[in-house]
This record gives structure tokens, C-alpha cells and sequence, in this order.
């Protein structure tokens, strides 16, 4: 049974997985085996969920699948638990996407920046207006290396004063953008965006970690978030240290097909992806499997079974 959440948490707080989804062998969207793994995840001490995010495969999904893919998620954990990525490369469309998931029950949304072009500041300002519209609060998610389109800290704080923003999924490796942020917007809540900065971040003030390979190994992910933003560090360096072979990988571009290989590993389903991605190398495999072996070896994926 999923436990409730605390009444005083924001959707965006604590650690929300950034959902993989299971595909067929013939890449069908596998709803079944979707629901159980949400539920998993919440059971193994993960606060949430981020379904039709990148690792969700959400650009490959046709409009039906991607809607579904929300309230598979809601009815399984709960809408207070899932925070959908709403992208698209219009603003017209993310605001339809928002105001599905506000109707099917979800408490907030995940908004990249346009990111068809190098978007400007003015059409930044612009996408994000368009979308709170929904009337849903919004996450904002700089991804810089994907999109070409930097939220740089002054840029945050313009799009939190005027109401458009709640959060911000920071995904750009500088990890001293955490502190310039709250500088320049103190209420503006700090999400840990890549896995391999989680330390970081957390010590930077974090409310959150929207993780990828928490897909893997939740209840280790659950600990060493706990650690790092309770302040026990030599708990949460040591796990850290352990787990940092695979964390980096949640920043490169096969991201989506190691965080798979790694859930077959352990014995859940990671399964296939669709194209364009495609299979790892012999050697990118070799590698997640010797650091998801040693994982399994040190003991990080008990009580996840």
C-alpha cells in the first residue's frame, strides 16, 4: 500500500524519480508494468514521481500515450506524488499539456524553456506565462546542454517574481549556481537536477532531487538523499562514493539505456527504447554492468526487492 504524504510537502520536495517507462519487446507502452514500478518507487522511500520527462522517452510518445502515461502514474501513487514533464517546442501545446495534468489530478508540472531555437529572454518569459495559465504550480527545468537555451540565475529570479515559477530542476553542472540562485530568489525552492551533483546541490540547499537512477536503486537513493540534506555527511559521502559510478552516467547522453541495463541487473524491467536511441556499445554495457554488479555486491539494492 502507498503511504500518504506528509500534508506539509510541497509536490516538488524531496526525491522524485524521473520516471523510465517499460516498452514491449515491439516497444508498445507497457501500462501494467509502469503502474507497479511507480508504486515501487514510493515504497522504496521515494517521495514521488516525474513521468514524460527526457528519461521517460516523452519525445517519441504520440499525444494519446503521453496522457496516459500521467494517469497510469496518478492512480498509482496518487496525483500529489507525480509531477509530469509538460515540454513541447510550443507554448501553446505545453499549456495543453499542463492543463492535463492539473485535470488528472497532479499537483505540479516540469517545464523546459522552448527550446526549438536558441530562445531569447523575452520568448523565455513568454513560454513560461503561457503555461501558468493552467493554473498548475510550475517547476521550471534548465537543461542547457540539450536545449541551447541557458535559465541562468537572473533569468530564475525574473520568472519566480512575476509568479510563473515555484521551482527549478537545475541541470547545468555548476553547482554554484545554488547559491546565486538563493541570493537572487530566496524563495525559490532548488532542485537537484543530475544525479552526479546530488552532494552538492543538497549542501547548497536543496529541497528536492528529481534523480534518475533512483529508477534502479531506490531505497540507496532514498538514504543518501536523506543523509545529504540531514546533514549527515559521512553517511551520505560514503554512499556517494559507492554510487557515483552510476550517478554520472544520469549526465550523458545514454543516460536512458544505462538507468534500463542497471533496472534489468537488479531484477526489475528496464527493457528496451525506442529509436532514435539505440542500444549501448559492448564496452558502455560492460561498464554499467561491473558498476551496477559492485552496487548489488556492497550491499546497495537491499530492501529493494
Amino acid at each position: 500500500m502507498t503511504p500518504p504524504p506528509s500534508p506539509h510537502r510541497s509536490p516538488w520536495h524531496g526525491l522524485l524519480v524521473a520516471t523510465a517507462l517499460p516498452l514491449t519487446p515491439d516497444l508498445r507502452v507497457d501500462h501494467g508494468k509502469f503502474a507497479e514500478h511507480c508504486s515501487w518507487l514510493v515504497a522504496g522511500g521515494c517521495d514521488g514521481v516525474v513521468p514524460n520527462g527526457s528519461l521517460g522517452e516523452y519525445q517519441v510518445l504520440t499525444e494519446e500515450e503521453r496522457a496516459a502515461v500521467v494517469r497510469t502514474a496518478v492512480d498509482a501513487v496518487g496525483g500529489e506524488r507525480v509531477v509530469p514533464g509538460v515540454a513541447a517546442y510550443g507554448a501553446a501545446e505545453a499549456r495543453r499539456w499542463a492543463e492535463q495534468a492539473r485535470d488528472a489530478g497532479c499537483g505540479a508540472v516540469m517545464l523546459l524553456p522552448p527550446n526549438a531555437y536558441r530562445a531569447d529572454e523575452r520568448a523565455v518569459l513568454g513560454h513560461y506565462a503561457e503555461v501558468a495559465k493552467a493554473g498548475v504550480p510550475v517547476v521550471a527545468y534548465n537543461n542547457p546542454i540539450d536545449t541551447k537555451v541557458d535559465l541562468v540565475p537572473e533569468l530564475l529570479a525574473k520568472l519566480h517574481g512575476e509568479g510563473l515559477i515555484r521551482a527549478v530542476k537545475e541541470f547545468s553542472g555548476d553547482v554554484r549556481r545554488g547559491y546565486r540562485i538563493a541570493e537572487l530568489a530566496p524563495e525559490l525552492d532548488l532542485l537537484v537536477g543530475a544525479d552526479d551533483v546530488l552532494l552538492e546541490l543538497a549542501l547548497a540547499g536543496a529541497k528536492g532531487w528529481i534523480a534518475g537512477y533512483a529508477n534502479a536503486l531506490p531505497s540507496a537513493s532514498a538514504a543518501l538523499y536523506r543523509a545529504a540534506v540531514g546533514g549527515d555527511l559521512a553517511t551520505a559521502r560514503t554512499l556517494y562514493a559507492q554510487l557515483h559510478p552510476l550517478l554520472r552516467w544520469d549526465s550523458r547522453v545514454e543516460f536512458v539505456q544505462a538507468i534500463k541495463v542497471s533496472m534489468d541487473l537488479v531484477g526489475r524491467y528496464g527493457g528496451p527504447c525506442r529509436p532514435p536511441r539505440v542500444p549501448l556499445t559492448a564496452e558502455q554495457e560492460a561498464a554499467v554492468r561491473t558498476a551496477t554488479e559492485k552496487a548489488v555486491a556492497g550491499g546497495l539494492t537491499r530492501g529493494d526487492a
